[in-house]
């Protein structure tokens, strides 16, 4: 399984989000995501989600904070290992990314971008800065979320 990392950084009321638009054959071209990428084999997920941070915004995250996994499961892409995070301290400037635009936007209208149907269900918990860190298990079939389950109970998709 690959590994990977995604960053929600936090200023305020507002996440930094990536809307991937510039990339060729991109798995979540026109999705809105937060910023990170594929771990290296020498690397952590820590020192995966700085160094993407970094390449993908020109900022040097200060503070961060290791919140869940997302387990992917897919018939279409590769199954991996997400590791997520919140970061809320940083020194620099935002850059222009290779992968996207970036933008800050309103922790109130995350749901109205367009974004994968799992990335609703765990930035709903990222929104809690007191939840727990969590697992979180989530099964693509034709790119639509089939199943999906929470610290290994399963979560019923419509009440969620």
């Amino acid at each position: 399984m690959k590994q990977t990392t995604l960053c929600y950084i936090d200023n305020g009321g507002q996440y930094l989000m990536l809307h991937r638009v510039k990339k060729q054959n991109d798995a979540s071209h026109d999705k809105w995501i937060g910023v990170g990428g594929k771990c290296e084999a020498d690397e952590s997920p820590d020192e995966c989600m700085l160094r993407e941070v970094r390449e993908e915004t020109g900022l040097d995250i200060t503070r961060w904070h290791y919140r869940g996994i997302v387990t992917f499961i897919s018939d279409t892409w590769p199954n991996e290992y997400m590791h997520l995070f919140t970061a809320d301290e940083w020194r620099g400037s935002l850059t222009d990314c290779d992968e996207g635009d970036l933008a800050w936007v309103d922790k109130d209208r995350l749901m109205d971008l367009n974004l994968w149907e799992g990335d609703r269900l765990f930035l709903r918990l990222l929104l809690n800065p007191d939840a727990p860190f969590f697992s979180m298990k989530l099964v693509y079939r034709n790119d639509i979320l089939t199943e999906a389950s929470l610290d290994g109970k399963p979560l019923t998709l419509q009440n969620y």
